[in-house]
């Protein structure tokens, strides 16, 4: 075999005469070369430290001030006050040796001035007064803020990091006085009074004694919530991580750019080996809070490739390594090993989309028990456990394991096709979105840091892991892709890739398992079957109305459809439920997310006044408006303080953690870590517009991500603001609950945004006005 002659550098013979060495310098060149482009790595590695480590300055700016100390002492001036000749002295140096004491005391100065500047730099990113300011009256200290802050330099993907600030531990009282105002919507007067009962309690005598620890762990710690959040919400979780915990992504709604399978999985391989060499030399933009300067912290882009996710008995690990050249691919049961570089060089689309049609050509069958082995990453996380120290901890398997773990990302080519497409888009999309989710529960590896799955007819699409990062990381990085496959990679007309093709390319290397009979995969598979067939997907593109629309009555689109859920669920369920939408943290360093919650009593006012008589006459539907404006500013100002630090969620969770290190039980936390989020929400954000020109190509839009029911009998909603004129939801249940029905609450959910846009703008009529039903009637007698 080809591959197998160019895998060594070298070989030998014994002969009478001796060693007959023969070299082969093809090899040895590919060595070489790809041992220069590690090394390139490394000094680009080294170089971005620098600069980052002295940001907000430069490193030219040290050749500045050594040129300005030594014009000064030129000058016959002492611009140190008598340091340099203290340097001297203490160095032992001589009188002519003045010209190094003064560099020593303009190195000196210039480190100075550096950690001025990222003091500096530090206070004003933890100045968030600007974030409470009504739109249109912005104080002078905000504008004098901003213009400090767009005045730096250009910053590397890591440059803010130390100058982002610590996330605040807020004071107990504010969190318990924002807790009870949360809950009571939810709670009968008697329950109320029994929860401020235990809150009091616990306020006057557990509270201060786990406060002090935790404020103690915040000034030591970077961040005082990120590591317990990842290692007890995620990594010691011991459920199956598909449909529960990993979430995923959906290619453009109406474009499939190609048809040919091969092409689609190369052009989506290049964009993503792209992104991670951007990554890798910190040349992306480091993102920012939308329509401001504001940066966001870039931690989670460290673990974004080559990691996986391993399981343990009783917590799992995220391992990490700083660089993969190959990829693993899965293809009707077989996994491969396929090399992305070859001699330092990253191949062409063409090249990758060859190699992937060897792959999709192979005709070799599956090994004994290595079809569905990707199960085990889809079932309980214990057996996992168990069976991968028992099987997998040598030999041939623990080879092939490595070679999908160390990958840079894992590849499924699915048989199967997806997308909006026949005679039931509407069904097709749903089917598409539990594709994604969970597939076959055998052909994903649920544990690697993200997995890209390519159709058949040319969708694509992604799964992701959740511990290492949160959705608006991955939702960047698919974003990128999307757009520069389309757009910049590009197709032939007839559907292939772009580029030459170097045909002397080893085959991608089937990956060997020696798997014995007695390996339980199928007790995983049928766990994770199980949960897979019990999900109710629902995807729909909400086309009536956009943030255009509702902008333009002066309101947040994110407030506007969060209310809107609550108007649903009520009408859905015929009550409230506890309501988590989430919102990050990461204007502090290594921050994640927090919890919104959106049932408000200002919100479950608004909603019992639209389906009552009150709305029937004039005087009534102007209440409704007052009281749905009163609401969206509650949730605004929820939104605010969850972002600055000053949310509720994660500061009672921490209090929890704390308790069980000091081993006391408070009966408060307890029943607080245990209320059921029965509708759980999240919208994907679009960061990079300038990549999509929805102009020119209106067709290429995103359907943007989902993810599955957190409570049993809860609803998980996603959605994404695509353009002025759409929202997509992605909205997910489970079959086994009776009182919830996916399709059911997505017709809810438009039926809720169509009335509110009647209740807000009644000179305009809505398509609501033309349908019928109680809902619908309502709406007429609104208008």
């Amino acid at each position: 075999m080809a591959e197998a002659h160019q895998a060594v550098a070298f070989q030998f013979t014994i002969t009478p005469e001796g060693i007959d060495l023969q070299l082969s310098y093809q090899a040895l060149n590919q060595i070489y070369l790809s041992g220069v482009r590690s090394w390139k790595k490394r000094v680009s590695r080294m170089r971005n430290s620098v600069i980052k480590g002295v940001y907000p300055a430069s490193p030219s700016s040290w050749l500045f001030v050594v040129i300005a100390i030594l014009a000064t002492m030129y000058m016959r001036s002492d611009p140190s006050m008598g340091l340099i000749a203290k340097i001297q002295q203490v160095c032992g140096l001589g009188y002519g040796q003045t010209m190094v004491s003064a560099l020593v005391f303009s190195t000196l100065l210039w480190l100075s001035l550096i950690l001025t500047l990222r003091f500096c730099l530090k206070l004003l990113l933890s100045y968030h007064r600007w974030m409470f300011e009504q739109h249109g009256r912005v104080s002078t200290t905000t504008k004098v803020w901003v213009v400090r802050l767009l005045s730096g330099r250009k910053p590397l993907l890591y440059s803010y990091q130390t100058s982002l600030p610590h996330l605040p531990v807020p004071a107990i009282k504010d969190t318990l006085t924002r807790y009870l105002e949360s809950v009571r919507p939810l709670l009968t007067g008697p329950e109320f009074e029994r929860m401020s009962e235990l809150a009091n309690q616990f306020e006057s005598t557990l509270g201060n004694r786990l406060q002090r620890y935790l404020k103690l762990k915040a000034l030591w710690a970077t961040n005082y919530v990120s590591d317990w959040w990842e290692e007890y919400i995620y990594l010691r979780s011991r459920s199956p991580i598909m449909v529960n915990s990993n979430y995923y992504g959906m290619d453009f709604l109406y474009v499939t750019p190609t048809a040919v399978q091969a092409a689609r999985a190369g052009n989506t391989i290049t964009a993503l080996l792209l992104y991670r060499r951007k990554v890798n030399r910190e040349e992306l933009k480091p993102t920012r809070v939308p329509g401001t300067v504001i940066p966001l912290c870039a931690a989670q882009c460290e673990r974004m490739f080559n990691t996986t996710r391993t399981p343990g008995d009783e917590t799992d690990v995220l391992q990490h390594w700083q660089d993969s050249e190959f990829v693993a691919v899965y293809h009707r049961g077989r996994f491969f090993r396929l090399w992305v570089y070859r001699a330092g060089r990253l191949l062409c689309p063409r090249e990758i989309e060859f190699q992937i049609q060897r792959i999709l050509d192979d005709p070799s069958p599956p090994q004994p028990g290595e079809d569905k082995l990707g199960a085990l990453t889809a079932g309980d996380r214990i057996p996992w456990s168990q069976m991968r120290k028992q099987y997998f901890s040598s030999g041939v398997n623990k080879r092939s394991l490595d070679a999908i773990e160390r990958a840079a990302f894992f590849v499924t080519l699915d048989d199967e096709e997806q997308g909006m497409k026949g005679d039931d888009p509407a069904g097709n999309l749903d089917r598409y979105a539990k594709s994604l989710l969970h597939g076959k529960c055998y052909d994903r590896w649920f544990d690697k840091s993200f997995s890209i799955v390519i159709y058949k007819n040319g969708k694509n699409g992604l799964n992701a892991e959740h511990s290492w990062a949160d959705a608006p990381t991955v939702a960047h990085l698919w974003e990128y892709t999307l757009a520069t496959d389309a757009f910049q990679l590009g197709y032939t007309e007839d559907g292939h890739c772009k580029g030459e093709v170097d045909r002397s390319l080893p085959h991608p290397q089937r990956l060997l398992w020696d798997i014995p009979t007695e390996t339980q995969v199928t007790s995983s598979l049928a766990v994770a079957t199980a949960l897979a067939d019990n999900v109710d997907c629902h995807v729909f593109p909400f086309r009536e109305f956009g943030k255009g629309r509702i902008k333009k009555l002066r309101i947040s689109p994110d407030a506007f459809i969060q209310i809107s859920l609550q108007l649903a669920y009520y009408r859905d369920r015929g009550g409230f439920c506890l309501t988590y939408e989430a919102s990050m943290t990461r204007l502090f360093r290594e921050g994640r997310t927090e919890t919104v919650r959106s049932c408000s009593n200002e919100s479950c006012a608004f909603v019992k006044a639209m389906n009552t008589q009150l709305t029937l006459i004039c005087q009534g539907a102007e209440q409704c408006r007052r009281l749905f404006r009163l609401a969206a500013e509650k949730h605004q100002n929820l939104y605010r303080l969850a972002m600055t630090g000053a949310g509720i969620d994660r500061h009672l969770f921490c209090l929890y953690v704390v308790s069980k290190y000091l081993g006391v039980d408070s009966p408060f936390l307890k029943e607080v870590l245990s209320e059921p989020w029965r509708l759980s929400t999240s919208q994907t954000p679009i960061q990079q517009m300038e990549l999509f020109d929805l102009k020119n190509h209106p067709d290429f839009i995103s359907l943007g991500g989902g993810f599955g029911p957190v409570a049993d009998d809860g609803y998980g909603v996603s959605y994404i603001i695509v353009g002025e004129d759409m929202i997509n939801f992605h909205v997910s249940s489970k079959y086994s609950c009776s009182d919830t029905d996916s399709h059911r609450f997505g017709v809810q959910i438009s039926q809720a945004l169509q009335d509110i846009l009647a209740l807000l703008t009644p000179e305009t009529k809505t398509a609501s006005s033309n349908s019928k039903g109680p809902a619908q009637t309502q709406s007429k007698k609104l208008l």
